[in-house]
């Protein structure tokens, strides 16, 4: 909310941001942290935008009671959420034509990460990504920590647009989450990016030089693969 503030030209501390944000009681209420197993495999990183996806489903209802289904799609790395599909039910083809849209507008990526979902795992999708060069990432039944990603834009989806909006139909949920993606986008700046939002931090990381990264199978996670030859160092006189 300080950042949002300092971009709106405001001047006013952070301390007394804080102040009066407890005071009006919208503090919330740090979740415990989890406590991963020790030696937990840990899954790839990204290392430059468009490198890894991420998909995932969230879930929410009407008024009426009615559950809605909501796909979202995420670059690791510069955060940019790349779409936001609600529907009351979803196929692995309706999962292929959103994919198809993004790639068409931005160009495919390395590798893509889900869980182990119907959808995700679909043979028919599972050949489209394979002829578009897509490598696939599954995270381990179990861990949702190894998409940790998905679950981090989630529960900001969560907190910031579903548990504000009173949806009245998917097309009225779709229309609300249009707009909360344009802001979450270009107007909402995170502190892991250094309080830039996702679109300038993407253009600010444009023409930097790519990370080499080496192919590996996709059920080998980090901890497994071998290790290569340490480099010697030399020393001059």
């Amino acid at each position: 909310m300080h950042a949002l503030l300092v971009r709106a030209g405001v001047t006013i501390n952070k301390k007394r941001v804080r102040r009066l944000w407890r005071e009006e009681g919208l503090a919330i209420k740090p979740k415990a942290s989890r406590k991963v197993r020790t030696g937990a495999s840990i899954p790839m990183q990204a290392e430059y935008a468009d490198h890894v996806w991420t998909y995932d489903f969230v879930f929410d209802q009407t008024l009426a009671g009615i559950t809605l289904k909501i796909l979202t799609l995420t670059d690791e790395f510069t955060r940019q959420s790349l779409a936001l599909r609600v529907a009351e039910s979803f196929t692995s083809l309706e999962v292929k034509r959103v994919l198809q849209d993004v790639v068409a507008q931005r160009g495919a990526p390395g590798f893509i990460r889900s869980d182990n979902g119907s959808e995700f795992i679909a043979h028919d999708l599972g050949i489209w990504l394979a002829l578009q060069d897509i490598g696939t990432r599954f995270i381990e039944p179990g861990k949702p920590w190894q998409n940790g990603y998905a679950e981090s834009f989630h529960s900001r989806l969560r907190a910031e647009c579903l548990n504000q909006e009173v949806f009245y139909s998917a097309k009225h949920a779709q229309v609300l989450l249009d707009d909360w993606r344009d802001f979450y986008n270009a107007r909402r700046p995170h502190s892991s990016l250094g309080y830039r939002t996702p679109d300038e931090f993407a253009e600010q990381s444009r023409g930097r030089p790519k990370a080499p990264f080496a192919e590996t199978p996709p059920q080998m996670w980090p901890s497994d693969r071998p290790l290569g030859k340490k480099r010697k160092l030399m020393l001059y006189p």
